[in-house]
């Protein structure tokens, strides 16, 4: 760091010191702020006053264009709460939009605030902490919009995979569409969790809705089948068209001691015997 940056980071460190109460009072009329905070004027002053504390301590530290210093922790955390807030009615570019918003009213009191000598070093390290604050900005918004997808994502697998309780002590998956490795897991724990919940004895896997099977589909079956039986169950697929089982045969897989039957009324008749149950079939 040269000795005007080191000047220039100094003086926007003293000057957020002095100005604080003017830059969060400015801050709170701002759309990031009137947002988040809609029970009232105070609290986005209050909310402004710790984002001017925590980036007052990073210019102190000296390096506002660094966004791995540790005096940013702070930042990060004041901030996080309000993107978090805010994400829920905004995408991340608006949310970084309106996080870049707080460098103006900033600038402009820096412009004010010192001479001619002092200006053009407080200038720069005023524009570098704020360029920072928007980058930690987009980072906390995109990582919030990553992490709201693997949400929804495992929300939609969930419930493209319940598990039914077909008889005492007998469950079954209907799997429809597409199984990768993901919805497999998905499977597995959400199976696992109904034989304890339910008792169960005897699990059907039924592929019926499942449009292809091939080796990556087939070891999927046979990871959860043996998942199955480690929890002490008897595992059956159901489902096994003629142009399935033909496929099965041609791509030479080997689908082990796993139990199959050609349609889910077939699995549950075999699913019934194992449970000492006998049900008549019209």
């Amino acid at each position: 760091m040269t000795v005007a940056e080191d000047r220039g980071a100094a003086a926007v460190a003293e000057f957020l010191r002095t100005r604080r109460e003017q830059v969060a009072q400015q801050w709170a009329d701002l759309t990031l702020f009137r947002a988040v905070y809609v029970s009232g004027r105070d609290a986005a002053v209050s909310a402004a006053h710790r984002l001017v504390d925590a980036l007052t301590e990073v210019a102190r530290d000296g390096r506002v264009d660094d966004v791995t210093v540790p005096a940013l922790d702070q930042v990060r955390t004041v901030l996080a709460q309000m993107v978090a807030a805010r994400a829920r009615s905004g995408s991340p570019l608006r949310v970084a939009a309106e996080v870049a918003e707080l460098k103006r009213p900033v600038i402009a009191m820096v412009d004010r605030e010192f001479a001619d000598v002092d200006r053009g070093a407080a200038l720069i390290a005023a524009t570098d902490l704020m360029g920072t604050l928007r980058l930690v900005g987009m980072e906390i918004s995109l990582s919030d919009e990553g992490d709201i997808v693997a949400r929804q994502r495992q929300q939609l697998l969930e419930v493209a995979t319940p598990v039914l309780k077909l008889w005492d002590r007998v469950v079954a998956v209907p799997l429809i569409g597409t199984l990768d490795s993901a919805r497999t897991q998905v499977v597995m724990e959400t199976l696992l969790e109904a034989i304890v919940d339910q008792h169960a004895t005897v699990a059907i896997l039924d592929i019926t809705g499942v449009p292809l099977v091939d080796t990556v589909v087939a070891q999927h079956l046979m990871k959860t089948a043996l998942a199955v039986r480690l929890m002490g169950a008897r595992c059956v697929v159901s489902g096994i068209r003629p142009q399935i089982a033909q496929t099965i045969v041609q791509l030479g897989i080997d689908l082990g001691d796993i139990t199959t039957r050609a349609t889910l009324a077939d699995a549950l008749e075999w699913s019934l015997g194992q449970v000492g149950t006998s049900v008549g079939r019209a």
